[in-house]
Order: C-alpha cells, then structure tokens, then sequence
C-alpha cells in the first residue's frame, strides 16, 4: 500500500471515529442541557465568536440614520422598557426571573456601545439569535422603533438610574413620540406598523412570519422547521380545505379574517389571536395558499 493510501485511510479511519464519538455524545445525553448549568467556557465562546461574526457580516451593508436627536432616544428608552428590560435590565432596574435564569446570560446593554457598531445593533434587534433567546423583532416593531432603541442604547453608558426613570415617564414619552412623528397616528408605545399602502401577499415573508408568530408551536407546517407538535391540526393541504375553523368558506380574504379576529369567527377555539397586522396576515395567507 502507498503512503498516500495509507494517510488517506488514517484521515477516514479518524473521521469515522470522530463521528462515532459524536452521535454517542449526542444519543447518549451526555451534554447537560440544563439552564441551571451554565455552557463550559469552550461552547460559551465557540457560540460567541460564531455570533459576533455572522453578525458583522449580514449587518455590513446596513445604513445608519441619524441617531442623536433628543425625541428619538427618549423614544427610544421606551421601547427599551417595554421590550427589553424584562431581560436586560436598565440603570437602576434589575432584569426579571426570566432574564436571570437563561443561558447564555442576556446581560446589561450598558456597554453595547463599545462592544458593537450601531448597524450591528439595529441587525440584532431586528432578526434576533438563534439558540439564544434574543427574539426577532421585526414582525412587532417599526423600523422607526427599532433605530430608536439603538440611538438609546448609544447613550445608555451616560444615563443614570434617575435618568432612565425620568425619559421612561409617561409625559415624556407622549412628548418624544409626538416629537418624533410617530409611524402610528395617536400611537404612544412601540409595536409594528403597517404599511402606509397595503400591498399583495408575498409568500416568502408569509412563511418567515408563520415562525416569528409561533404559529409552529402548535402547528406542523410544511417548510417551517418544527418539532411535529400535536396541539393544533397540520396545516399540510391547507389550500385543498373548503372550510376554515368549519365556518369559513376558504378564501384569502378569509383567512386573514381567521388569524386576526380568531374568537370573532369562532368564540369557542382553543386557537388564540396572537395580534397580526393586517400586512402580516395577509403575507401568511399567502404562503398557507401554496400548501396544496
């Protein structure tokens, strides 16, 4: 047998091996998975330079508006406390049960700044981590609201406790939204927005929002990576059901009424409303056409 045979039976012999080891460390159980356990050091940063990096990369392109007027960080430390608090805390406010308990730990944003460029913060923000907790919260905020947690997140470091309870006042909140044109008429907290022109359904976005509002949770469906949940019915031939919810002739139009105004067509569901907009529903009734 050449040398060459023989380091290239050495490298599969190991690659095998390896493998081996790998679903007998999988099957077995042998990693702890438990929150009470923090992650060793070694998968702690594995997952953090992973992270950082695939971060920097999609966020590369990102444009930054303008972030220092004083009505959009106001706005800003809003949103910060409605959203963002229960997990990571803000000056002089400690994060809730939920926030202390998770792992890898959402710590506080004082040092954000230092850590990441503001593009990267409004990339995080807006479509979230994987395997971390940190939400996405494009389908529930405003492009507006989510550059404006970042201009706040830009002062954090500068803001004491007495600060951050002073700009999250009620007053000063309506004063900040009004200053700042809010995207929503009357509207004096953050949450998503719809479209000034509502346009057709668009099957790809659809499919996104299927997962960002849980709907997989109870439900199987075909091209939304799932755990096969048996709560509610899959959705697999979705467009072939004459019926929705036994009530509905199965129409788009419809469907958009099914998922916004749930206990409306039927008070009697198990089925919660799980807040869509009206651009949202329609993007899912979109994709859920396509399940033939």
């Amino acid at each position: 047998m050449s040398k060459r045979a023989t380091i290239l039976l050495t490298l599969a012999g190991a690659g095998l091996l390896a493998a081996a080891a790998a679903l007998a460390f999988v099957y077995g159980g042998l990693y702890d998975v438990s929150a009470a356990r923090q992650h060793t050091q070694p998968v702690y940063s594995l997952l953090e330079t992973a992270m950082r990096q695939s971060v920097r990369l999609r966020a590369r392109d990102v444009q930054v508006p303008a972030l220092d007027a004083p009505a959009l960080v106001a706005r800003g430390a809003g949103c910060f406390r409605d959203k963002c608090v229960q997990c990571h805390g803000a000056p002089g406010v400690a994060q809730s049960d939920i926030g202390k308990s998770m792992q890898p730990l959402p710590g506080p944003l004082v040092d954000a700044r230092q850590r990441w460029l503001p593009r990267e913060l409004y990339w995080v923000t807006r479509h979230g981590i994987k395997m971390s907790g940190m939400p996405a919260w494009e389908f529930r905020l405003a492009d507006a609201d989510l550059w404006a947690l970042v201009a706040f997140m830009n002062r954090l470091p500068e803001l004491s406790p007495q600060d951050f309870a002073t700009m999250t006042q009620p007053a000063v909140q309506a004063n900040a939204w009004a200053a700042a044109g809010a995207s929503r008429v009357g509207a004096t907290a953050c949450g998503a927005a719809e479209p000034a022109v509502p346009r057709a359904g668009d099957i790809e976005r659809g499919k996104q929002a299927l997962y960002q509002y849980a709907c997989n949770a109870c439900h199987t469906i075909p091209g939304v990576t799932g755990s096969s949940p048996a709560v509610g019915p899959p959705l697999a031939g979705l467009a072939q059901r004459h019926t929705l919810a036994g009530k509905l002739v199965n129409t788009p139009e419809n469907m958009v009424r099914w998922l916004r105004h749930t206990r409306e067509v039927d008070p009697l569901t198990a089925m919660p409303e799980m807040g869509l907009t009206e651009q949202d529903a329609t993007d899912i009734a979109a994709y859920l056409a396509t399940l033939h």
